[in-house]
């Protein structure tokens, strides 16, 4: 029998190319069990969100964040609340993150929400230019300073855009006995940061959240007139809409979205932003509901009115 004889130096060569394909082969496997699993299903989630979350620069951490936790793509549309919520309604959003507390009820009651559960607050001022032309910083309350407004013609900058500081303006309005017309209130049918800058060029009042205040403050001739009311909370809910509005609802990542939104890292980073910038944060977290029974009391009860006075005398 013929005997095979390598020659010298194979068998080394060949335990070395062995070695190298092997661990060639093994990369790919330790870059996996590092990198983020690829969801089950489709990868993007669309949320309809109120612009305040954008406007202020919220959505600009979240979004990256969620991506990098979950490997999901998080398609933001930003609206207002009313427009948000309409948007899940006919099953063109995945999950809502809205503040329009009685709009979002019925949204649930309706059937077309399959869980809701509080993320954050932060509150409502009433601005307007400095020096306080109708001294509204003398009103004891905010429905009162909406009075003193109304009473003097003073001009107010209203987002007229079915939003949930819309939704709260309205409600004020109403506790003050007032069905604001004329001249002087004027509908921008935009989200907040536009409706501030129409209110900083044209020097008038209107209602804001601190958040996008703050956020844009610096380039607005606009001051914080009132503010601490209960009736100016601002309270924000993450909503999953019912797979049944629509077959196309991602229902893994709307829930992914909610749960992320609910830990207690985001929950810290919520927290945290704004302070570098703005020495304060723009909004508290408040998941599991642990500030308060805020949901309540974001909506206010306006007071008894038989007939609406008109703003003009």
């Amino acid at each position: 029998m013929k005997t095979w004889r390598r020659a010298a130096g194979f068998w080394p060569a060949l335990a070395g190319s062995l070695l190298v394909v092997a661990l060639v082969a093994a990369l790919p496997a330790q870059a996996d069990a590092g990198a983020q699993a690829t969801p089950a299903g489709p990868r993007d989630v669309i949320l309809a969100t109120t612009t305040s979350t954008a406007d202020s620069g919220l959505l600009d951490v979240l979004v990256p964040m969620f991506a990098e936790r979950t490997g999901y793509n998080l398609a933001p549309i930003a609206v207002g609340s009313g427009a948000a919520i309409e948007l899940g309604t006919r099953g063109e959003a995945d999950v809502l993150l809205v503040h329009s507390p009685r709009a979002e009820a019925e949204f649930m009651d309706s059937g077309a929400g399959a869980r809701r559960e509080l993320v954050m607050f932060n509150d409502f001022v009433i601005v307007g230019p400095p020096g306080d032309p109708v001294a509204i910083t003398a009103a004891a309350t905010a429905a009162d300073a909406m009075a003193t407004i109304a009473r003097n013609e003073a001009t107010f900058i209203s987002r007229g855009d079915d939003s949930g500081t819309h939704a709260r303006e309205l409600a004020l309005w109403e506790q003050a006995g007032i069905d604001p017309a004329g001249g002087w209130y004027v509908e921008s049918g935009t989200g907040m940061g536009d409706t501030l800058n129409i209110a900083s060029e044209r020097q008038a009042y209107t209602l804001a959240d601190r958040g996008t205040y703050l956020a844009l403050r610096d380039r607005l001739d606009l001051e914080v007139l009132v503010e601490n009311d209960s009736a100016l909370l601002n309270v924000y809910h993450v909503i999953t809409v019912d797979p049944a509005q629509s077959d196309t609802i991602n229902v893994a990542g709307a829930t992914a979205f909610a749960d992320f939104l609910l830990a207690p890292e985001t929950q810290a980073v919520i927290g945290q932003f704004g302070v570098e910038e703005f020495g304060e944060p723009l909004f508290t977290p408040c998941a599991a509901n642990s500030c308060g029974r805020f949901a309540e009391e974001a909506t206010p009860v306006a007071s008894p009115v038989a007939t609406p006075a008109s703003a003009r005398p």
